[in-house]
């Protein structure tokens, strides 16, 4: 059985940063958001985090191999016709169920199946006690929960609604893909998203998979003790952590698939708050988003501050 540590919640809300933080733990490896994998790597062949195409990569060629005998073996039609069919939001209501039966369950059971593959080969390639999938989405840690393959621990990462919303205005290029960049939604928009995946991590707790929350704000407040709670949470050993300096964290390189383009950045890196919403998001806009999702950001201590 392989250890996933999932990490959920809506983008930009820390999940990268944590991910890279994971990735400097003993017998972790890190895989990005592996539910754009198929899409972004094996079949328009984007540049990994190492800085190589993914064809070219030795991680992920290696972990090809094992999982399917190659990436030009694995049913890349069907997991992307299965994604289109069972990982749905709106789905999520029925994968929380104690039962799926007939041929809806079926295609949960295939498609998470697939993602176990990946998730086996990478932790036998890299030797390593646990992967962590950074893919955020709320409905696919629902079908994941499926599996009886993968012990899976959720990291739920939680973000002020309105620091998600103004990161969500901003146009942030993706450097794997020439010309292309990251999807862009009016803070509204933004706001409704944030309510239903959240909400969604808190219901899947209640369906017992093991369920951690994580602030933001926390991370960067204390990032040390935060990633220390994970490990332990994850069932992990921290190790020394010395890869933390005064303010700033050491990043090594790693083979995300996909993901939030500080994927690539390696070195020394500072540890601010990014709190920059507070004088750039229009003060309707922020009063708009704070109405949204006034019930759940005063459930996570937000509405106090």
């Amino acid at each position: 059985m392989t250890r996933v540590i999932y990490l959920g919640g809506l983008g930009r809300s820390g999940t990268t940063l944590l991910e890279r933080m994971l990735g400097g733990l003993p017998g972790v490896c890190t895989l990005g958001e592996v539910v754009h994998l198929w899409q972004r790597g094996v079949r328009d062949d984007e540049r990994c985090a190492c800085g190589r195409p993914f064809s070219a990569c030795d991680f992920w060629c290696a972990v090809g191999e094992r999982a399917f005998g190659g990436w030009d073996r694995a049913p890349l039609d069907r997991i992307i016709a299965l994604r289109r069919q069972v990982e749905r939001t709106r789905h999520i209501p029925r994968l929380a169920r104690w039962h799926l039966p007939g041929d809806f369950g079926a295609r949960v059971a295939d498609y998470a199946y697939q993602y176990t593959r990946v998730y086996a080969a990478a932790a036998a390639h890299a030797g390593a006690a646990a992967v962590v999938d950074s893919s955020k989405h709320s409905a696919l840690a629902f079908c994941l929960r499926w599996s009886a393959d993968i012990d899976l621990r959720v990291v739920h990462v939680v973000r002020d609604s309105r620091g998600v919303a103004y990161s969500w205005t901003k146009t942030v290029p993706r450097p794997e893909a020439a010309g292309a960049e990251m999807t862009r939604y009016r803070p509204g928009r933004a706001a409704l998203l944030w309510n239903a995946h959240n909400a969604a991590f808190g219901l899947l707790r209640r369906t017992g998979i093991p369920v951690y929350r994580l602030r933001y704000e926390e991370l960067l407040a204390d990032p040390a003790g935060s990633l220390r709670a994970v490990a332990e949470f994850a069932g992990l050993d921290p190790g020394p952590m010395d890869f933390f300096g005064d303010g700033t964290v050491r990043l090594g390189t790693s083979h995300s698939a996909a993901g939030n383009p500080m994927r690539f950045t390696t070195g020394e890196v500072p540890l601010r708050h990014d709190d920059a919403w507070r004088a750039e998001l229009p003060p309707r806009q922020r009063r708009l988003v704070a109405a949204l999702t006034a019930p759940l950001l005063n459930a996570y201590g937000y509405g106090r501050r």
